[in-house]
C-alpha cells in the first residue's frame, strides 16, 4: 500500500515510530496529485517547494508539532500568507494575502505541511464546482460526475488520496452535500465552534468551517487542533473545547436518535432512503434507540436560507469594487464606470444572480417582506430542532437527495441546483453541528448519511459516526471507477 492511500492517524503511527519520514509522505502525495490531478481538477494551486522543504524540517525537528510533516489541503477561501488565495473568481485571481487564516495557523502551528489550495465554486456559491471561474473539478468515483460543492475539490482531493485531510467551510452544506457526493467524511461543526477568522465571507451568519477527512477518527483528531475561541472572531465563541478523540471508543446504547419524517419524503431517491434507513437499522441492533419525529419547518428552510444567505452576501461583497484589492478596469473614464466594469468582468453570472437577489431582499419596500420574514422562519426552524434535542441525543437523515448528478446536467437550471441543499441547509439556519459519512453504495456512486447534533456537541456525532463506521465496516470507501 502506498502512503498517500492512508489516513491522516495511520501516517502519523509510522511517521512516530520512524517507519516513514514526512519527506517521504509528501513525496508521495505530490507523486499521486501528478498522477491523476490532471483527471480530478482538484487543485487551484500547489506550494510543493515549500511543502518539500517544511517536510524536511519535520524530519530535522525543527517543524514541530502534534501533526508535524503530515499534508493537508486548504479550500481556497482560506487567506494564506504569501500564496494567491482567489476564491475561484476572477475577481481574486492575483490577489495574494499578508496573513493566515486562523484554522489555517493552527494547522501550522501544529506542524502541518500545506500542500496547495483547493478548488470551489466562486465565492462558495454553488453545489457542483462548475461555477469555479477557472475549472471544473471532477468527482473521483466517476469523472463525468461533479463532487459536490462548494467545498468540492476539497472533497475530492481527499477522496482521491492527494491528501488525508482538507478544510473547507460549509454556508448551506458545503462540506456535508461533496463529502456525501465523493464517500468521505466531512463535518460542520457548531457556528462559532471555529474560527472565521481569514476566511473570506460569503453570508457571515452562515458561514462555518469544517472537516473533510478519510474516516471519523481523522476528523476528530483535526477537530481537536483548529477547534477554540479565537479573540479575532467576534462569533468564536468561548466555549470549552473537548478531546474529541475520547469519543472514539463509547458505545451508543441506550443512546436516543431521531429520524425525522421530512427527510424521507418525496424528492430523496429511493436508494438513498434505504441505504440510511438500513443504516438506521444497524443503530439498533448496536443498543440505541430509534424513533420517528417531525421537523414541520424544514420544508421552508430552503426559500429563507436563500433569502438570507444572498442578502449577506450583497452586503459582504460590496467590498470587492475595484478600489483597495482585486480586478480593477484601468480604462474606464470615471469611478462610477469603474466600479461597475471591475464588478462586471470580476463576478461570474451566479455570484451575480446571488448579490442581485440579495439587494432585492435587501432594498427598501421589500425587506419586511422577503428577509425579515426569512429570519421569522430561521428562528421557527432552530425551535423545532430544539424540541426534539428535549428529548434526542442527536439526529439522523440522508445528506443530499440524489447520488452525484453528471457534470452539466445542472447548471442551466439554477433552482433545480439548488435543490442539492435541501437536506443540509436547516443545520445552517439554525447554527447546528453536522457529519456526513459514507453508509453504502447505490448505483456503483457513495450514498451519505447525515448526523445531526445539539450545539457544541461535536463530540456525540463522533462518537456515533465512529459507532457506525465500527458496526458497519464502511470506512475509508475508494473509487470503484474514475479515478483509482
Amino acid at each position: 500500500m502506498e502512503l498517500y492511500e492512508l489516513t491522516l492517524h495511520e501516517l502519523l503511527t509510522l511517521h512516530n515510530n520512524k517507519q516513514a519520514s514526512s519527506e517521504e509522505i509528501v513525496n508521495s502525495i505530490f507523486k499521486r496529485i501528478h498522477q491523476v490531478e490532471g483527471d480530478v481538477k482538484a487543485f487551484i494551486s500547489l506550494d510543493e517547494d515549500t511543502a518539500r522543504q517544511k517536510a524536511r524540517a519535520a524530519d530535522s525537528e525543527k517543524w514541530p508539532g502534534k501533526i508535524a510533516g503530515m499534508p493537508f489541503g486548504l479550500k481556497d477561501i482560506f487567506c494564506t500568507r504569501g500564496l494567491k488565495t482567489t476564491c475561484a473568481s476572477r475577481m481574486l485571481e492575483n490577489f495574494v494575502p499578508t496573513y493566515d487564516s486562523t484554522a489555517g495557523a493552527r494547522l501550522n502551528a501544529a506542524g502541518g505541511v500545506l500542500i496547495g489550495k483547493l478548488n470551489m465554486d466562486e465565492f462558495a456559491m454553488g453545489s457542483s464546482t462548475e461555477q469555479s471561474a477557472f475549472f471544473a473539478t471532477h468527482n473521483p468515483w466517476d469523472l463525468t460526475r461533479v463532487p459536490g460543492g462548494s467545498s468540492g475539490g476539497s472533497a475530492a482531493a481527499v477522496s482521491a488520496d492527494e491528501v488525508p485531510f482538507a478544510l473547507g467551510t460549509d454556508t448551506g452544506g458545503s462540506i456535508r452535500q461533496p463529502a456525501a457526493f465523493c464517500g468521505v467524511v466531512g463535518l460542520r461543526p457548531t457556528y462559532g465552534r471555529v474560527s472565521r477568522w481569514g476566511v473570506i465571507a460569503y453570508a457571515s451568519s452562515l458561514d462555518q468551517v469544517g472537516v473533510f477527512s478519510k474516516d471519523v477518527e481523522d476528523c476528530a483528531l483535526v477537530m481537536n487542533l483548529i477547534a477554540g475561541r479565537d479573540p479575532r472572531d467576534a462569533t468564536s465563541l468561548e466555549v470549552e473545547v473537548p478531546d474529541y478523540t475520547a469519543y472514539l471508543d463509547a458505545g451508543i446504547k441506550g443512546m436516543k436518535i431521531a429520524c425525522p419524517r421530512e427527510y424521507f419524503g418525496q424528492g430523496v431517491d429511493a436508494g438513498i432512503q434505504e441505504a440510511v434507513k438500513k443504516a438506521l437499522q444497524k443503530y439498533e441492533e448496536a443498543g440505541a434507540i430509534v424513533e420517528e419525529v417531525s421537523l414541520p419547518h424544514s420544508q421552508y428552510a430552503l426559500p429563507a436560507y436563500y433569502l438570507v444567505a444572498t442578502a449577506e452576501a450583497s452586503a459582504n461583497l460590496a467590498r470587492f469594487d475595484g478600489v483597495r484589492y482585486g480586478l480593477r478596469d484601468g480604462q474606464a473614464d470615471n469611478v462610477i464606470d469603474m466600479f461597475s466594469n471591475s464588478r462586471s468582468r470580476g463576478f461570474g453570472s451566479e455570484v451575480k444572480r446571488r448579490i442581485m437577489l440579495g439587494t432585492y431582499a435587501l432594498s427598501s419596500g421589500y425587506y419586511d417582506a422577503y428577509y425579515l420574514k426569512a429570519l421569522k422562519v430561521r428562528r421557527l426552524i432552530y425551535e423545532d430542532f430544539q424540541k426534539v434535542f428535549n428529548e434526542f441525543d442527536l439526529i439522523v437523515a440522508p445528506t443530499t437527495p440524489t447520488t452525484a448528478f453528471k457534470i452539466g446536467e445542472q447548471i442551466g437550471d439554477p433552482l433545480t441546483l439548488y435543490m442539492n441543499d435541501i437536506l443540509t441547509v436547516p443545520v445552517n439556519m439554525a447554527g447546528l453541528p453536522g457529519i456526513s459519512i459514507p453508509c453504502g453504495l447505490l448505483n456503483g456512486l457513495p450514498v451519505g448519511m447525515q448526523l445531526i447534533g445539539k450545539p457544541f456537541d461535536e463530540g456525540t456525532l463522533i462518537k456515533a459516526a465512529y459507532a457506525y463506521e465500527e458496526i458497519s465496516g464502511i470506512r475509508c470507501l475508494k473509487p470503484q471507477q474514475g479515478v483509482i
